[in-house]
């Protein structure tokens, strides 16, 4: 029977490189986008339902399409919410809520699809994406680096946890990636400017470059495949090597 898959966030970026990736090796995808509007760019090919990834309604019935329409083997957890604060110049509440906002996402996305490979008993495996942020977290990006740390306390526990239940969760942690968010900051910078940042970004990544979406995808795709049938519990750095460099542009007094 043909291998279904859950992608959240996967209407741009990594989520959406992701997304055909797994449709071009032959499986079926629900893609979980909360803007339609990139579901409507991203065009044909995934089954689409639009809301919000950490809504337990919506990834019920993203789980329930996903098995509609194959058998669910995966589920990949890549919806982000992306905005700083700091602790001295933001409300607490706020910094409170935009981590429980990024960890919602990954522990409602865990828990939907743990109780649906148990219900179908079958094996399953769970991709978290991360970030290099969670072990080399820059100034301003308290939140997002405290929830992606968080999530992969997570992967490792559920991999435990289920393991014996034949279910696996791992995670892979991006460095810098050619997104569309990406693409978008550095032409609302001016072409000096921007080359300025790529030339800094080269640095840090001891490759010499930032990621494509699609390298990202492949480690997920990878993950997901019985090729990867003992990797359980692992993040893996998908970041060029940036994270053992251990620069960064932002790192300040």
């Amino acid at each position: 029977m043909t291998p279904s898959y859950v992608v959240t966030g996967g209407g741009r970026g990594i989520g959406r490189a992701v997304t055909e990736r797994l449709l071009a090796g032959g499986g079926a995808v629900v893609v979980i986008e909360s803007d339609a509007e990139a579901l409507d760019e991203a065009g044909a090919g995934g089954v689409p339902v639009v809301g919000d990834a950490a809504d337990e309604r919506v990834a019920a019935r993203a789980a329930a399409l996903a098995q509609e329409h194959g058998t669910l083997r995966g589920w990949v957890n890549n919806a982000a919410v992306f905005r700083d604060a700091s602790v001295h110049a933001s409300p607490i509440s706020e910094v409170r809520a935009l981590i429980a906002a990024n960890l919602d996402l990954a522990v409602v996305g865990c828990a939907t699809a743990v109780r649906a490979f148990l219900a179908a008993g079958g094996p399953g495996a769970i991709v978290n994406v991360t970030s290099h942020q969670a072990t080399r977290a820059v100034p301003g990006g308290l939140p997002y680096a405290t929830a992606k740390a968080a999530v992969e306390g997570l992967t490792r526990s559920l991999a435990v946890e289920y393991g014996r239940r034949g279910i696996r969760v791992n995670a892979v942690a991006p460095g810098t990636v050619a997104t569309e968010r990406y693409l978008a900051f550095l032409a609302g910078l001016g072409e000096e400017a921007a080359a300025a940042v790529e030339e800094q970004l080269a640095v840090l990544h001891p490759l010499g470059r930032v990621a494509e979406p699609a390298e990202v995808a492949a480690v997920v795709a990878y993950l997901l495949s019985d090729d990867a049938a003992f990797v359980n519990g692992a993040t893996v750095p998908v970041d060029g090597g940036r994270t053992v460099l251990g620069l960064d542009p932002e790192a300040r007094e």
